[in-house]
């Protein structure tokens, strides 16, 4: 794990000397090869060396980043033809791409704690420096206090926790039983998952975001918060067992109600951003189910769910480009401008809705067998959750392809080569991926 990380550090001059944007994506490509070497399909750590180690969760969860990372180079490629400090673009990218990796290769508490927060930074400076509306300062306020009124706790307990029993190593690390310290310590994974009622940053960050902020927070920053759920909750079954059945009401019941509001947007990056929150609900109730089910369905839809969505942004954003605008209003009769593009918007929005093949289906199954086998009154909002997933992803496609063409457009762009490969590099995995669903299930 050291070798990769000092391979991002020094990757570092390459975002300043002026070699080529793409040079620096065909870097990331090759990381991700040799990364691959390091596969590890079980639960416990291997390619130990310090405080690093990966396991099968860690593993998938290194790869995503990399993988979105490098396709946020690929569909920010305005950012480089204006030269709107690109150079400066990449640093912040190759920064929280190195925040990610620590995160999810720490086998220590504290460092994991540092670099989940240190992550937030350049989250921040891509969303306030790269975004596209006036608003995004106050998205990014928005991001920032949410995520830092709950870490505090979460420090504090941290603390406390080393006080008593002298450790934070995953591997030493003793179950403990206070009510108020499982709250402290999972709060700051409910902000970042999100759960309903602190989702409310979600939309705003996303809506506000360039591309490539939006790619990185559904895609990864998202699944920062199942990991810590995943990764924290062995300590904690005791205490979980009494309280975790609020979680799983509050997850179904939010999940439902994102949904009706995912029907009733104007706005297309807002309607993707709300059924970010819909999906991440049923990750959150399966996860804590704490059965088998549920944690192997919660990582095979964090995956999923971090390449469809991203996507679908880097779709939102293609007809953004040429339109201008992100309203339904204007984003009409696209299939009859874009034909090849309608193509993407049908297989984005039908494994958003979790159609075969989709790694999404897999993991929709996964996540009701769970929640269904913990309590069978939780099948009402599940079926309501599923059917209106199917409702809005069809208003999604249908509303922006279907209708009038916006007559105040004068020149229009098919698509490049770029952006279908872009889409391709998305959707392949995600359909891929299911053919070997016993790797979700290895890791626990």
């Amino acid at each position: 794990m050291v070798k990769i990380l000092m391979t991002l550090v020094f990757m570092i001059p390459l975002s300043f000397i002026s070699v080529s944007f793409w040079f620096n994506q065909c870097i990331y490509f090759m990381l991700i090869v040799a990364f691959m070497a390091c596969m590890n399909l079980g639960g416990s750590f291997s390619s130990i060396s310090y405080m690093w180690g990966i396991d099968m969760l860690s593993f998938m969860m290194i790869l995503l980043s990399f993988w979105i990372c490098c396709l946020m180079i690929m569909a920010s490629e305005g950012i480089y033809k204006i030269g709107y400090y690109y150079y400066l673009f990449l640093l912040v990218l190759l920064i929280l791409l190195f925040s990610l990796v620590c995160t999810f290769s720490s086998m220590n508490l504290f460092v994991f704690y540092l670099f989940f927060e240190f992550s937030l930074i350049p989250t921040l400076m891509l969303i306030i420096g790269w975004g596209y509306q006036p608003e995004r300062i106050q998205a990014g306020v928005y991001l920032l206090f949410y995520t830092l009124m709950a870490s505090l706790p979460m420090m504090i307990s941290i603390f406390y926790y080393y006080s008593f029993y002298g450790t934070l190593d995953f591997y030493f690390m003793c179950s403990i039983e206070h009510a108020l310290f499982y709250i402290c310590m999972m709060m700051v994974f409910f902000v970042k998952i999100p759960m309903y009622f602190v989702h409310l940053w979600l939309p705003k960050a996303h809506v506000e975001a360039s591309v490539a902020g939006s790619m990185i927070l559904a895609g990864i920053m998202l699944k920062l918060g199942g990991y810590g759920i995943l990764r924290l909750m062995p300590f904690m079954m005791n205490v979980a067992v009494s309280f975790n059945m609020i979680f799983v009401v509050i997850s179904l019941v939010g999940g439902f109600y994102v949904s009706l509001i995912c029907i009733r947007q104007s706005d297309v990056k807002a309607l993707i951003a709300y059924s970010s929150v819909a999906h991440m609900g049923l990750v959150l109730s399966g996860i804590m189910t704490l059965n088998c089910w549920g944690i192997g369905g919660s990582l095979a839809m964090m995956v999923a769910h971090g390449l469809c969505s991203s996507g679908l942004f880097c779709l939102a954003n293609i007809s953004y480009e040429r339109l201008g605008s992100r309203s339904f209003f204007l984003n009409k009769g696209l299939i009859n401008l874009m034909p090849s593009m309608s193509l993407w918007w049908f297989l984005l929005c039908s494994s958003n809705m979790a159609a075969p093949p989709s790694l999404n289906l897999l993991g929709e199954i996964m996540l009701i067998n769970s929640v269904v086998s913990w309590s069978f009154m939780s099948m009402f909002f599940l079926a309501l959750i599923s059917f209106f997933s199917a409702a809005y992803s069809l208003f999604l496609y249908s509303y922006s392809q279907h209708g009038k063409i916006f007559s105040g457009m004068y020149n229009f762009s098919l698509g490049k080569v770029r952006e279908y490969l872009l889409l391709l590099l998305h959707w392949l995995p995600l359909n891929l991926i299911v053919l070997k669903g016993e790797f979700v299930m290895g890791w626990f």
